[in-house]
């Protein structure tokens, strides 16, 4: 009855948490941003949200909407708080990440960061809320074009319409030429609604494809059998990307455990397997960083078979790997 209240308390305090971390992001998307500038060679503290990241340089807006750019090097170090802290590569420092950075300032006002330390319930929140920013802004270009087409599509056929009132002897030309207009309206709204129905679909994603990597029993090392099935799913993906069919496709990792042990060192050990087959993705077949999306371990939950027998233990221990494709940008028109 105890552990029960403690799990209850502990699930209460997560979620008051992640509110208060959504709360302080939107209050730091005030419009009133200003920069921040850092006097060359000071020692500076800063903390605040992630406004925008590019590159080895991202930005740090503050409850008061001041901006600091940060510039990261070989140098700086990335993890998260606490005793037990954890190393991160700097991949995992994105948009709407609250978090804390020092460093100095350098010449041009900018801060040089020795190290960048953030709450890993931030880190998941941040994850959850991350967009595809630049399809978003893309279509929405796509948008605005249509509906200007359409615009003026209704225009020609207003004036073409006032013409066949004023001059009926040329009435049946008039006619042609305002159904031809209409067809044109008709086929821009047609644009037009499918530029919509692909914004609506940016936060949309379906699965291209799930191909698992098995682990042995408490280990995060991929063996020569799991090394040749991601080199075969990575030939798949070249081939794919030869044939123009890899628009808006972006790769999950998520590793999984048995229940053997206790749930926290499989929580750990899943981890540790996926981001074992995110380095052999990079490190070998050059996986883009920006086609991935963070890697997470969900333990022991999940159970692909029967963790009762040894066979289905042993389909437990794995990674997934899955090929997702934007529904929005593969959207096509009849």
């Amino acid at each position: 009855m105890r552990n029960g209240k403690s799990i209850a308390v502990m699930v209460a305090l997560a979620f008051v948490m992640t509110l208060m971390t959504a709360f302080a992001a939107a209050a730091q998307n005030a419009t009133n941003t200003h920069p921040v500038t850092v006097p060359s060679g000071e020692k500076r503290k800063i903390q605040g949200v992630v406004s925008m990241r590019n590159g080895d340089m991202f930005k740090v807006r503050d409850p008061d909407g001041g901006e600091t750019t940060v510039l990261m090097s070989s140098n700086t170090k990335v993890s998260s708080h606490g005793i037990s802290k954890k190393a991160y590569p700097e991949t995992y420092i994105m948009k709407g990440l609250r978090l804390q950075s020092q460093g100095r300032g350098d010449a041009q006002g900018n801060l040089l960061a020795d190290w960048v330390k953030f709450d890993q319930q931030d880190l998941r929140s941040a994850q959850a809320l991350e967009q595809t920013d630049a399809l978003a802004m893309e279509n929405q270009k796509r948008l605005e074009a249509a509906e200007q087409a359409a615009r003026e599509a209704a225009e020609e056929a207003k004036r073409m319409a006032g013409q066949i009132a004023e001059n009926t002897a040329l009435a049946n030309e008039a006619r042609q030429k305002a159904e031809a207009a209409q067809a044109t309206a008709d086929q821009a709204f047609k644009d037009a609604a499918l530029a919509n129905n692909r914004i609506n679909g940016l936060d949309d994603y379906e699965t291209i494809r799930t191909v698992a990597v098995l682990f042995k029993l408490n280990s995060s090392i991929i063996d020569a059998t799991g090394r040749q099935v991601i080199d075969d799913a990575a030939e798949w993906a070249k081939g794919e990307k030869a044939k123009g069919n890899t628009n808006g496709w972006l790769v999950e990792v998520v590793g999984f455990a048995d229940t053997t042990g206790n749930t926290a060192k499989n929580r750990a050990l899943s981890e540790r397997r996926a981001k074992a087959v995110i380095q052999y993705l990079v490190g070998v077949h050059n996986l883009d960083l920006r086609r991935l999306v963070q890697p997470f371990g969900f333990g022991e939950s999940k159970p692909a078979a029967d963790n009762k027998t040894a066979a289905g233990r042993a389909k437990n221990r794995r990674v997934e790997i899955r090929i997702l494709q934007n529904k929005g940008i593969n959207m096509k028109g009849d």
